[in-house]
């Protein structure tokens, strides 16, 4: 990974992402999730139920991580984004982040008190290609090459 633009650019051509948070004994916690539903800079947003235990860990001890990944024919490319995740319940991001078929999971609609926002605010990161890895903080990131 060499510029911003790439990262972002894998990031949105991948279905899935990874999230982990930490539970109430120090353990790492790790769920599949669809890929978020905006990525702003170093801010990517994602959405879930408040109800859910992963919320409430959030809560807790906002350190997190997400993963995205690639398993090509012939190459397998990730990369893990570390930071913290916050949980909001503002009626602007909400309605923002909002897609029609989300009555799915929250009947009661975009105001649906189990329905919130997880903004993970990325720190640094390490990427994974070609049998190669690198460490990066977000901040030496240049835009485009």
């Amino acid at each position: 990974m060499k510029t911003r633009t790439q990262l972002i650019d894998f990031i949105r051509n991948q279905k899935t992402a990874f999230i982990a948070s930490v539970d109430e004994e120090g353990y790492p916690n790790l769920k599949a999730m669809f890929a978020p539903r905006k990525i702003d800079g170093n801010c990517f947003y994602f959405t879930t139920n408040t109800s859910s235990m992963r919320t409430r860990q959030y809560m807790k001890n906002p350190r997190a991580s997400i993963y995205f990944y690639n398993k090509g024919r012939f190459k397998y490319e990730g990369v893990m984004l570390t930071g913290t995740m916050e949980v909001m319940q503002n009626a602007e991001i909400k309605e923002e982040i909002w897609q029609p078929g989300d009555t799915i999971y929250y009947a009661k609609g975009v105001t649906d008190p189990d329905y919130c926002v997880l903004k993970f605010t990325a720190v640094k990161g390490r990427h994974y290609c070609a049998l190669k890895t690198k460490s990066f903080l977000m901040s030496d990131l240049p835009e485009t090459s």
